[in-house]
């Protein structure tokens, strides 16, 4: 699991152990890491030397990361150019150990980004706010064309909301220091990162404790659940849903199936679509008509195709009145959104797993920092909340949070959010705590869609048929 930290929390860590170290080791160290990724890049595409290099150079010390790396670059043979965006702030122990090792600095030019074998983006830090200056566009619209690696963070992108400006640098790689900041993981800016790589430059002694985190497949296959050779399908866990209705039982088709693959031992369903449940799912017990209070379960799933009506709403809210955890999504959000006194004081857990728009309804819009938002709405709803997007967040009441970045754009079909929903609702049967089991159905749903989109664009039923696959990719590392 890796930790993720906010700007101020890494430029603390730098500070103290920058205090015990000789002046210019920190960036030696973070420069050198840079270097042997972009050399393995250019290997990768036929070797160092001879290649042409290009540093976009803003002020500051990430300019200097990307001067000094590129001054090791050059003396592997590589031709490395800086263009300097502005050369009285430029790094003058970086530009002149470039110089000192062949290469050259000069005033910017998008033609020698545009013949560039590898551009190095180091206009603007972590500590950069806002869209990119006038002077640097050009560059990096131009850089679009060319293989780009970014130090610490693609310039225009907020390093802790990933708030995007207009004419951010968009990556190939990333090549980050220390830890994993918020921005590089969560926000619009993810799709400027390209592939993530951490640089260690000696921080984890003095980074803080952690409250958000990224699960990876090691971190997913230690939670998922394993039946013991005493269980049965009760001690396994119960899940009921509330999912689906004459008009649209394919919600709760979708739900069911995933909460049979999740890990509970049985399923009971109590929605509106009994008869395409019985249908496709004979191991599933049909309470039709029943009363979701009076059937003993460990976790429900509710909402998903279930309509928005009120006998939808006395539905949810018997549902609500349980005192086990109970995850809500889709039409089960509109009316949260309409009767919010449904889920206020409730003492059970509850899973809430909005889109941008349901999200909308119980919170009001997310801002660009995601996050935050669904922080902010956890506390106030005492609910986790998973808000989904390119990079999923699942944010605890308590101020925990896990990113999801197993997400692909495929998931964008209709029906994929019911396919989550009974895959977590699996998962909160069986007793994994709720945030958790948020994060990990998220990632395991993620690779589903990878393993789906294989064949060609996917549908939310070939999701579903892809969550084993998915299972057994995760557990084996």
């Amino acid at each position: 699991m890796r930790t993720v930290y906010t700007v101020a929390e890494v430029r603390d860590a730098e500070e103290q152990l920058m205090a015990g170290l000789p002046d210019g080791a920190l960036m030696a160290r973070a420069a050198a890491g840079l270097a042997v990724e972009c050399a393995r890049l250019l290997r990768e595409r036929g070797g160092v030397y001879g290649r042409q290099v290009v540093l976009l150079v803003g002020g500051g010390n990430n300019g200097g990361d990307a001067l000094y790396a590129g001054a090791l670059l050059a003396r592997r043979g590589a031709a490395v150019t800086a263009l300097l965006l502005d050369p009285d702030r430029a790094h003058a122990g970086g530009r002149a150990a470039l110089l000192r090792a062949g290469g050259r600095a000069v005033a910017p030019d998008a033609d020698f980004v545009r013949g560039a074998d590898l551009v190095l983006d180091g206009i603007v830090g972590i500590g950069g706010a806002g869209g990119l200056r006038a002077p640097a566009v050009p560059l990096a619209a131009a850089a679009r064309g060319a293989l780009t690696v970014a130090v610490d963070v693609p310039s225009g992108v907020d390093a802790d909301t990933g708030a995007a400006g207009e004419h951010a640098v968009s990556a190939d790689v990333t090549v980050t220091f220390g830890a994993l900041k918020a921005g590089l993981v969560a926000g619009a800016g993810v799709a400027q990162v390209g592939e993530l790589r951490l640089v260690d430059i000696g921080l984890g002694a003095t980074l803080p404790a952690g409250r958000t985190f990224v699960l990876e497949a090691p971190d997913v296959a230690a939670l998922l659940p394993a039946p013991a050779a005493a269980d049965d399908k009760y001690t396994r866990g119960v899940v009921g849903l509330v999912s689906g209705s004459s008009d649209y039982p394919g919600a709760g088709v979708l739900s069911t199936g995933a909460a049979i693959t999740g890990g509970a031992g049985m399923v009971r369903y109590a929605g509106g679509a009994a008869d395409a449940i019985r249908a496709r799912y004979p191991e599933v017990v049909v309470h039709e008509g029943a009363k979701p209070s009076e059937l003993r379960v460990q976790a429900w799933v509710a909402g998903p195709g279930a309509g928005t009506d009120d006998d939808a709403r006395e539905l949810l809210a018997d549902v609500l009145s349980t005192d086990v955890p109970v995850l809500v999504d889709a039409d089960g959000l509109t009316v949260l959104g309409k009767h919010p006194d449904l889920l206020r004081g409730r003492s059970a857990p509850t899973v809430l797993t909005p889109h941008d728009r349901e999200f909308a309804r119980i919170a009001g819009a997310p801002s660009a920092d995601r996050l935050a938002s669904a922080r902010a709405a956890a506390a106030d709803l005492g609910a986790t909340v998973l808000l989904k997007g390119d990079a999923t967040v699942v944010a605890a009441p308590d101020g925990r949070a896990w990113i999801n970045r197993t997400g692909t754009p495929w998931l964008g079909t209709a029906g994929s959010g019911d396919v989550l929903s009974g895959l977590i609702g699996s998962l909160l049967a069986t007793g994994l705590e709720p945030p958790l089991a948020a994060a990990v159905g998220a990632y395991v749903h993620g690779v589903a869609a990878q393993v789906a989109a294989s064949d060609g664009p996917p549908s939310s039923l070939d999701v579903l048929h892809a969550v084993r696959e998915a299972l057994r990719t995760i557990a084996a590392g």
